[in-house]
């Protein structure tokens, strides 16, 4: 691709200008300005995880609801470890700099985003105005489950990460007592509690249905599990007169059938500068 140019620039930033809601659609790519590791395959996932890479157990195996069962500690590890990564992650500039923008609209903004990390919340983003559509590290369930019930994940994580094991009493659930897991829809899962998800959605839905002028920006959102691209895409083409913008710094080609739209080949925090700086 070509490099961008001030004309691309002055474009997108009249788009945005003349918008009043933006549709923030946001996958893995996100978070690495910030410290985050993004899964791109079993090597990635390795690079992260060195026990597992010792024991040949690729990212499906463990984030899999039957490792609960089969191997709850080394589950727990993983999962925890993971917990308090983005418990003591800070987000980068670039949540501030959209949300800024996004506070600005006179009919508000959405996020919908595949990521459990919570780091949309953390960044002061309105807890009503999320959609996660893979869960919540932040908020548990049991594993069977016995109920609906999701509660959430306030506990000291204490975790041996050489070997990816997790030290001392296992979260339970408070309803039967058995074995807890995060509420995060994982490979091959049929115990995922879906409540919270669907009032998200609900609440998406509700908006989405109020007439406005719709920007939709979609930040590092990859094809290989491509939930979030297929939504901001689907949004676009049900706007006709919306604007949509990918920022990706690999998979950044656009729909063909994609009017009002750009493709900025960034990572997210320089894509989000390069677009809303000085606007």
């Amino acid at each position: 691709m070509t490099a961008l140019t001030s004309e691309q620039r002055q474009q997108a930033q009249q788009w945005l200008t003349e918008a009043d809601a933006i549709l923030i659609t946001a996958g893995a790519g996100l978070g690495v300005d910030s410290g985050l590791p993004d899964f791109r395959g079993n090597q990635g996932f390795w690079q992260a995880y060195p026990a597992l890479a010792q024991a040949g157990i690729e990212f499906t195996e463990v984030a899999n609801p039957l490792s609960f069962r089969q191997h709850p500690r080394l589950a727990w590890g993983f999962y925890g470890h993971r917990l308090a990564l983005y418990r003591r992650t800070v987000p980068h500039q670039g949540f501030d700099q959209i949300k800024q923008y996004a506070e600005s609209r006179s009919q508000g903004y959405f996020v919908f985003t595949s990521n459990v990390d919570g780091q949309f919340q953390k960044a002061g983003f309105d807890t009503e105005s999320i959609m996660e559509c893979h869960g919540s590290i932040h908020e548990l369930q049991c594993t069977w489950p016995c109920s609906h019930t999701v509660w959430s994940a306030q506990f000291e994580v204490i975790t041996d990460d050489q070997h990816c094991q997790w030290l001392g009493a296992l979260p339970l659930c408070p309803n039967c007592q058995a074995l807890a897991r995060p509420n995060i829809l994982m490979f091959n899962d049929r115990s995922y509690v879906p409540q919270r998800t669907v009032a998200q959605e609900e609440r998406l839905m509700r908006w989405l249905q109020e007439p406005k002028r719709l920007v939709i920006i979609e930040l590092g959102a990859g094809t290989a599990i491509p939930s979030v691209r297929h939504l901001g895409e689907s949004v676009h083409r049900s706007f006709p007169d919306s604007t949509f913008i990918r920022i990706n710094p690999r998979e950044y080609q656009l729909p063909k059938d994609s009017l009002r739209s750009l493709a900025i080949p960034l990572g997210a925090q320089t894509g989000i500068a390069w677009l809303l700086d000085n606007l």
